[in-house]
C-alpha cells in the first residue's frame, strides 16, 4: 500500500471528498485505511459497567485506500509518491510534485 499510518492524506472521492486528515490505521489485508475525521459513523452503545450511561459514540470507519492521496509536504496539494534510494542505501518515499521526502512517523508498539 502507498499509505502508512501517520501519513497526511486527502480524500479524492466519495462523500468526504476534499477532506484532509492523518491516517490513524492502515489495514493492508483489506486495502483499507482509517482517516481522522473522515467517514464518521455512529455506534449505539448499551449501558455497561465501563460506560454506565450508554449512548451514541461517533467514530471513524475505514475507507478504501484508492480513495486517498498523499498531501505534498511543501505545497499542501495532493500528490503521488515514488521511492528513491539515498546515497547511504536507505529507501525513502518522495512526493512527485515537489521532490520533497515524505516523513515517516514512528509509533511505539506498546
Amino acid at each position: 500500500m502507498h499509505v502508512r499510518s501517520g501519513d497526511k492524506v486527502v480524500v479524492i472521492s466519495g462523500k468526504d471528498k476534499g477532506k484532509e486528515g492523518t491516517v490513524l490505521k492502515a489495514i493492508p489485508a483489506k486495502d483499507r485505511v482509517v482517516v481522522e475525521g473522515v467517514n464518521m459513523m455512529k455506534k449505539h452503545l448499551k449501558p455497561s459497567q465501563m460506560n454506565p450511561e450508554g449512548g451514541i459514540l461517533e467514530t471513524e470507519a475505514a475507507i478504501h485506500v484508492s480513495n486517498v492521496m498523499h498531501v505534498d509536504p511543501e505545497s499542501g496539494e495532493r500528490t503521488r509518491i515514488r521511492h528513491e534510494i539515498k546515497e547511504d542505501g536507505t529507501k525513502v518515499r518522495v512526493a512527485v510534485k515537489s521532490g520533497k521526502e515524505i516523513p515517516t512517523v514512528q509509533y511505539d508498539k506498546n
